[in-house]
């Protein structure tokens, strides 16, 4: 069994030989390049590697997985950054920024097709997993679009919003697991455990980034802070701040976007603390936290091989970038 350390630097090394990344025209690829070479967490690659590993040792076909779904993380990364507008990603300026808008759009596109290069090399199961990553990139877009929705509706509530990053969140992580656990000859109902693992593992995930976003250190978290407030999402902590207010309070909440972005930062960050919403968010980390504990207890498969997927999980939920 590997651990998630030896699994990174592993996977890592097949990331940095990708042929159809070594292309020219040069202004095309080395943005892929640039991006791919500023590491991330590499969280998705690896779930799939360490849920094939649940059942069977990794094979080539696990790797092919691993690359497609990381290729399409990064992919919707680009695209989500210059529809947020954002000018950090994992600390270095992002690809719009540092390119150029039609650089930012062409290389998502790139690191999408090279995603289903690397699905197209997998020999056994394909139309399985070629299925279940179709749905979930339509669900990711699903999600995204739900997230740019909700900058201009009026009404969206704490469930709207988990519904949400259901889809634009967890479905990849969840989908990662379950392609791997298929790539190791798991049964179709380890399949629905460990999918069902990755949904929880998601929505725990993305709640936590919502928390960093407002009250982590930039330093770690190598984002821009108050990244959200200043893009104006509505986050879980935005709305369970709206949802638990006086009306003093919401009309506070909604004037803030006046204020210089320092002071816009401050002011809403005091106000999710005044309403209980950075307790609130925390709470539901470790709600569903416990979802994805009692999905990884009842899989099927010794507690040994489940050893290095647990401290992950646990690892993913504690963190602090």
């Amino acid at each position: 069994m590997h651990d998630f350390k030896t699994l990174v630097t592993q996977f890592e090394g097949r990331i940095a030989q990708i042929p159809a990344l070594s292309r020219s025209p040069e202004s095309l690829y080395e943005p892929c390049r640039y991006l791919l070479g500023l590491g991330g967490k590499r969280i998705r690659p690896v779930l799939c590697l360490m849920a094939a590993e649940l059942f069977a040792e990794i094979s080539e076909d696990a790797w092919q997985a691993a690359l497609a779904i990381e290729l399409f993380h990064n992919f919707t990364l680009v695209h989500d950054d210059i529809m947020d507008h954002a000018p950090l990603r994992r600390g270095q300026a992002t690809i719009h920024a540092r390119n150029g808008l039609t650089a930012g759009i062409l290389c998502g596109d790139v690191l999408c097709i090279a995603a289903y290069q690397h699905l197209g090399q997998i020999r056994n199961t394909l139309p399985t997993i070629l299925a279940i990553f179709n749905q979930t990139a339509l669900e990711v877009c699903e999600g995204q679009q739900l997230d740019m929705d909700f900058e201009s509706k009026t009404q969206v509530s704490v469930a709207d919003y988990v519904n949400m990053i259901g889809l634009k969140t967890s479905v990849l992580l969840a989908a990662s697991l379950k392609i791997g656990a298929i790539i190791g000859g798991t049964s179709a109902g380890n399949a629905e455990k460990i999918y069902e693992l990755g949904k929880a593992l998601g929505i725990a995930f993305q709640l936590q980034d919502d928390y960093l976003d407002a009250f982590g250190d930039p330093i770690k978290t190598g984002k821009q802070a108050g990244g959200d407030i200043l893009a104006n999402k509505k986050t879980f902590l935005y709305l369970h701040a709206l949802e638990n207010c006086d009306e003093a309070t919401r009309t506070s909440l909604h004037q803030l976007n006046n204020l210089p972005d320092n002071e816009k930062v401050a002011a809403t960050t005091a106000l999710f603390r005044a309403t209980g919403a950075d307790r609130a968010c925390t709470h539901a980390v470790v709600t569903y936290s416990e979802k994805a504990f009692a999905a990884l207890d009842d899989l099927a498969c010794t507690a040994n091989r489940k050893a290095p997927l647990k401290k992950l999980v646990e690892s993913l939920l504690h963190r602090q970038f």
